[in-house]
C-alpha cells in the first residue's frame, strides 16, 4: 500500500507542477503558488474534518508549518532558478532532493531490501535523465546554487511532512498548507499586489492547490506506512509525469536521454516494489 500511495502521489504531484508551470509562465511564480495554496488549504481542511481527523496536536502543527516554509522557499528558489537558468540544468538538479529523506532515513536505522537499494538509485538516476539534463555548454552558476538550494529546502519539507504524517497526515497538510498561505498573503497586502492574477486564473488555480495538497496527503499517508527511504523515492518520480504531460499537450520534444531515463526510473520502480 505505501507503494501505491507513494506512486499515486507522484503522478497527481506531476500534474500539479505542469498546471503550475502552464500558469507561471503568465503570472508571476509568487502569486501562482499563493493563489493555489490558498485552494489547497480549504481542500485540506474540508478533507479533514469530512473524514473526522481534524485535531489539535502542537506536533503535527509544528511539522507542517516547517514543511510549509520549507516548501515555500523551495518553490521561490526552483521558479527563481528556472527564470534565469536553463531547464536541462535545473531541473534535474532539483529532483535531487530526494536525497536528503533518504539519507536522513538511513541514518535513522531504516534498512530496506538489498534490492530495494538497487532499485532507490537506479530510479533516483532515472529521475535525473528523464528531466533532460544538459551537460554541453557554459553552465552560470547563480541557478545551479538556486536549484541546489531547492533540492536541499524540498528535501527537507518531505522529512517534516512525513514525520507529521506519522501521526495525523491530513492535518499535517492543513498546517503545512495554512502556513504557506499565511506568508504569501502577508507578502501580497504589503506588496500590494495579487501579482497579476484575474477572474479567469481561478479554475487554473483551484485545480494546482487541490491536485497539490492531494499529492501531499497522499505522500503523507505512504510515509505513515512505509520506510521513508523508500517511499521518499517513489514520491520523488513527479518530474516524469510533468515532462510526458508536456510532450503530450504542448508538444515539447523529447531527447534521447529523457528517454533512457524513464526506463531507468519504471525499473527502478519495478525493483522497489520486488523488495
Amino acid at each position: 500500500m505505501p507503494v501505491v500511495l507513494a506512486l499515486l502521489s507522484s503522478l497527481v504531484w506531476g500534474l500539479a507542477d505542469f498546471l503550475g508551470g502552464t500558469l507561471s509562465k503568465r503570472r508571476k511564480a509568487l502569486a501562482v503558488i499563493g493563489g493555489s495554496q490558498s485552494f489547497g488549504l480549504f481542500f485540506s481542511s474540508t478533507l479533514a474534518l469530512a473524514l473526522g481527523y481534524w485535531s489539535w496536536n502542537s506536533t503535527v502543527w509544528f511539522n507542517g508549518a516547517i514543511a510549509g516554509a520549507m516548501g515555500l522557499l523551495g518553490l521561490v528558489g526552483f521558479y527563481t532558478a528556472l527564470a534565469t537558468g536553463q531547464m536541462g540544468i535545473v531541473a534535474p538538479i532539483s529532483s535531487l532532493s530526494a536525497v536528503v529523506p533518504v539519507t536522513i532515513g538511513l541514518v535513522l536505522g531504516e534498512r530496506p531490501a538489498s534490492i530495494q537499494l538497487v532499485g532507490i538509485a537506479v530510479a533516483l538516476v532515472g529521475v535525473i535523465l528523464a528531466s533532460g539534463p544538459e551537460l554541453n555548454g557554459k553552465v552560470d552558476p547563480r541557478p545551479v546554487f538556486l536549484a541546489l538550494f531547492a533540492a536541499l529546502t524540498f528535501g527537507i519539507c518531505v522529512y517534516f511532512m512525513a514525520k507529521g504524517g506519522q501521526i495525523n497526515p491530513t492535518m499535517t497538510i492543513v498546517s503545512m498548507r495554512a502556513t504557506q498561505f499565511i506568508v504569501v498573503a502577508i507578502i501580497a497586502v504589503a506588496l500590494r499586489s495579487l501579482g497579476g492574477l484575474v477572474k479567469p486564473d481561478l479554475p487554473i488555480l483551484a485545480a494546482i492547490g487541490i491536485t497539490d495538497a492531494g499529492a501531499n496527503i497522499l505522500f503523507a499517508f505512504a510515509a505513515s506506512l512505509g520506510l521513508l527511504s523508500v517511499v521518499a523515492v517513489l514520491g520523488s518520480l513527479y518530474p516524469i509525469v510533468t515532462v510526458l504531460l508536456a510532450w503530450w499537450i504542448h508538444k515539447e520534444r523529447l531527447i534521447p536521454i529523457q528517454y533512457l531515463g524513464i526506463v531507468f526510473t519504471f525499473s527502478g520502480v519495478a525493483l522497489i516494489s520486488m523488495g
